[in-house]
């Protein structure tokens, strides 16, 4: 057959036997694609806040040198914004940990209970998918790693520390922490091929798939066995880690208190960064949240070369040295994955750029220092978009961090909006 002639619709579906996979973007779909290659947002959220001196670079502007911590980001420089000096002023009350990491995409002040009367803030994530609802498939993606123990600390409910994405200031938006269910979602599965886990979603649309191809030009033909191909890789990688969890489902012996063993950690965390890239390059949503791990989460990071202990335990480094080291060692493994994340990112092409050109990755904490619960000066760093990079922009001191969610809330309506307690643009953004 001769390549298409009739552009292809922006979301086409392969479909099988009870599944869907939508495609990414292709040549043959430039004439209906190309007119507004949407914005999409993703958050990164780390937990129990990052060593200052590890993550803040030298400099400021162009001329900054990397930190430790955020060193992963060097082969994305010119893509890449440290945004210093903002704050939640709101978070400033209340205890160490629960308070900054549910007002972290709000700004809102949170309501202390240990009960059902949970009072936050519409987080900028579910704003930003509420602007934008019924234009893909899933309106926003919300993941992440460790469950929900819902518990009183400290006078505050542990449902506030395990959710940075809120629907409404009394409900957070629902986590998937399953990256199989996850995926399934993107696959559009249906209960009969739901029950048998033998067959994946790529086994069921591969007749529609080999018809396509006869019909698309040579560029899109490779882009298709690119993309067949990573969605196998993906399912494999989801059975392994099936099978490795149901093959360890007692944590190990030996942990101290407070520290938690998540099975196949690094894999999971590592799934859910590539379901996220394969949700935002087929259009099934254009808003994604990613919560790394809980407030106060004690997972053990032993799996990292001279890391011993859980992380909430090490954050509280009570500046001894070798504890610093190793709390700094944990945040810049969340600073690869996020960087991770970013390339791949970079690595999609669509229209005339790539798929990060028009997504906003913001990574980072609700607090600095965990070891001081210290609300001021969060670690943010902000990649891709449509701001100019490669610069570190400290701002005046006690910014609000919503001035970065206004400016984005901006890029979908052409002005800057308020949100939460802003008070005007970011200087220099």
């Amino acid at each position: 057959m001769r390549p298409l002639r009739t552009p292809l619709p922006r979301r086409t579906l392969l479909k099988g036997a009870g599944a869907a996979l939508a495609l990414p973007w292709l040549e043959a779909m430039a004439p209906s694609a190309a007119a507004a290659a949407p914005l999409r947002y993703v958050s990164l959220f780390a937990p129990n806040g990052m060593l200052p001196s590890a993550w803040r670079p030298k400099g400021t502007g162009e001329a900054f040198e990397w930190s430790a911590t955020l060193e992963p980001f060097a082969a994305h420089r010119d893509r890449v914004l440290i945004l210093g000096n903002l704050f939640n002023k709101a978070s400033r009350a209340g205890e160490g940990h629960y308070v900054k990491t549910t007002a972290w995409l709000s700004g809102a002040p949170v309501h202390r209970t240990g009960g059902r009367d949970l009072q936050a803030g519409t987080s900028i994530d579910q704003v930003l998918a509420d602007r934008l609802a019924g234009r893909t498939p899933i309106d926003s993606l919300v993941l992440g790693i460790e469950p929900v123990r819902n518990r009183v600390d400290m006078g505050y409910s542990t449902v506030y520390g395990a959710n940075v994405s809120w629907r409404t200031p009394t409900q957070p938006a629902p986590r998937e922490i399953d990256p199989r269910r996850a995926y399934e979602r993107l696959a559009r599965w249906s209960g009969a091929v739901n029950a048998s886990r033998s067959a994946g979603a790529l086994d069921v649309v591969l007749e529609e798939a080999r018809a396509l191809r006869g019909r698309l030009g040579g560029a899109d033909r490779a882009k298709l066995e690119e993309y067949l191909e990573s969605v196998r890789a993906l399912e494999e990688r989801l059975s392994r880690l099936a099978d490795a969890e149901s093959s360890t489902p007692e944590p190990p012996a030996g942990l101290e208190p407070g520290e938690t063993h998540t099975p196949a950690f690094p894999e999971r965390v590592r799934l859910m960064l590539d379901i996220i890239v394969e949700a935002l390059r087929t259009d099934s949503t254009r808003v994604a949240t990613l919560m790394f791990g809980n407030s106060v989460s004690g997972q053990s990071f032993s799996f990292l070369e001279g890391v011993e202990g859980g992380h909430h335990g090490l954050s509280h480094h009570e500046n001894k040295p070798d504890r610093m080291a190793q709390y700094a060692r944990i945040n810049r493994w969340h600073a690869e994955q996020a960087a991770y994340l970013v390339g791949r990112l970079a690595e999609q092409a669509e229209a005339e750029g790539t798929l990060l050109d028009r997504t906003v990755v913001q990574f980072g904490s609700g607090l600095a220092d965990g070891n001081r619960h210290d609300p001021n000066d969060l670690p943010i760093l902000v990649a891709g978009g449509p701001w100019r990079g490669g610069r570190h922009l400290r701002q005046p001191r006690l910014t609000p961090l919503c001035n970065f969610y206004a400016e984005l809330l901006g890029q979908l309506g052409g002005q800057p909006c308020p949100f939460g307690d802003s008070s005007g643009p970011l200087a220099g953004l």
